[in-house]
């Protein structure tokens, strides 16, 4: 585990201080059933953007940013090791790993973000800060952009698709509590499951860390592959039904009734016509090839059907980029996927006239360190590093084609224009027709901005008006 003190980078012995862990809210780990998202429905007007829907790419442990989209070969084999012929894209005078033919095919549909920088060099913080571009804090724990999406852009915003308006594929951050102080009102609902299983269902609620079996009464357990059959899910919903009948009978209030109605709807999009969102086997043969028949490339193509279908906001949750020891190893298995399903997906939105309306954001909670660690244990591992963090951004009213800012000659330091997570949310939520100073509603009456830009009390370098 790596320290971030006073912007200096060192090794903790003892790992996490939970401390801090809480101090930014680990909060509830549950994801939110169906019925509960079906209950937040709200009339009302949500403002305009160039983007309806939203893609954060979150991969977790923090991806290398010489390894993807910042090669530096001429800093030498101690900091680019093998990895020290970047290719061109199709856009002249850019570069990438060699490891992502693909996307450097793709170039011209996205934009690299190459000062994008912070100084918390901790998986907990880090993750809130880059997920929320607010600053920890002691006294209040801000919203990710997914749940400020679900408020702004959900049932309370006149959202009215079937699907809930924040979907998480397959699981929800599990680092920090992503609402905050908006409550569980607005947290994502979890997939489950594995979209590249042939036997893929939506399988409700998702604890991360816990595994299903552990609350067999609330859900029943999955087979070995990881789903639920449809036969399950009736009888669970058989049971639940079964028990609630005598409350029912004593009770006849219109908001019982209301519950039966939001139930209902729930599993109408598990079991009803719904569910053919989630539903991969619609998709052709060569498509699903296409986007690669990994985890990850399945969870891009079930991003493009969520799009497709109206939801506001997905989180597509791809970890293991954590790579301490044997960085080099891991991502010969952790870049093919990745370029694979992303290039996948950009074509395919560009395609079918999607791209235009679909913001896509592709990141984790940190970079890696530049130079190379070949002592034992690490043999070759790249450790915490925030200070230049990889960082894309494609679609929804972003240009592509370009590189935003730079790294130094080693990729350690922001050298030209820097971009502070606060920034890349405050032009996200800019491009979705939410304004970066706009209020949030807070349950203590506190003044609470969706943004720190607001309030003028962090550096910045503005908003990515460059690039949108």
């Amino acid at each position: 585990m790596l320290d971030v003190h006073r912007g200096h980078v060192t090794r903790s012995r003892d790992g996490v201080n939970r401390r801090d862990f809480l101090r930014v809210g680990a909060l509830s780990m549950a994801g939110l059933t169906l019925a509960d998202w079906l209950r937040m429905k709200a009339c009302g007007q949500a403002k305009e953007g160039k983007a309806t829907s939203v893609i954060q790419f979150w991969m977790g442990g923090g991806p290398s940013q010489l390894d993807t989209f910042d090669p530096k070969p001429e800093a030498g084999s101690d900091y680019c090791g093998p990895l020290n012929h970047p290719i061109p894209t199709n856009v002249p005078g850019i570069r990438i790993s060699e490891l992502l033919p693909r996307l450097a095919k793709q170039a011209d549909k996205y934009s690299i973000l190459r000062g994008f920088t912070h100084n918390d060099g901790r998986h907990e913080t880090a993750a809130y800060t880059v997920a929320s571009g607010q600053i920890p804090s002691a006294d209040v724990v801000y919203p990710s952009i997914g749940a400020v999406m679900s408020l702004k852009k959900g049932y309370d915003a006149g959202y009215k698709g079937n699907l809930p308006p924040y979907i998480a594929v397959p699981s929800s951050f599990g680092w920090f509590s992503e609402t905050g102080f908006l409550g569980q009102k607005y947290k994502a609902f979890a997939t489950g499951g594995d979209p590249n299983d042939d036997n893929f269902r939506v399988q409700g609620p998702v604890f991360p860390g816990r595994p299903r079996a552990t609350v067999p009464f609330l859900w029943p357990p999955a087979t070995k592959s990881g789903t639920v059959p449809d036969k399950r899910l009736h009888q669970r919903r058989t049971l639940l039904q079964s028990v609630d009948s005598l409350a029912k009978q004593m009770d006849k209030e219109p908001t019982f009734q209301a519950v039966d109605s939001y139930e209902e709807r729930a599993y109408g999009l598990v079991l009803g016509e719904a569910k053919k969102a989630f539903d991969l086997s619609q998709e052709k043969k060569e498509v699903r090839e296409k986007y690669g028949r990994t985890h990850f490339g399945q969870c891009c193509l079930l991003a493009r059907r969520l799009v497709e279908n109206g939801v506001p906001f997905i989180t597509v949750h791809c970890g293991g980029w954590d790579t301490h020891t044997d960085n080099f190893a891991a991502m010969e298995n952790l870049a093919p996927p990745l370029d694979q399903g992303l290039s996948a997906l950009l074509e395919d939105l560009a395609q079918r006239g999607l791209l235009q309306s679909t913001l896509c954001v592709w990141y984790g909670e940190f970079g890696r360190t530049p130079k190379i660690d070949a002592t034992p244990p690490w043999n070759g591992g790249r450790h915490h590093w925030p200070f230049i963090t990889p960082a894309v951004v494609a679609g929804g009213g972003f240009k592509g084609g370009s590189v935003l800012g730079a790294s130094d000659a080693k990729g350690e330091y922001p050298k030209d224009r820097p971009v502070y997570p606060w920034d890349l949310v405050a032009s996200i939520y800019q491009l979705v027709g939410i304004s970066p100073s706009d209020k949030l509603p807070h349950p203590q009456g506190c003044v609470a901005y969706v943004t720190p830009l607001a309030s003028g009390s962090v550096p910045t370098g503005g908003l990515l008006k460059e690039i949108m």
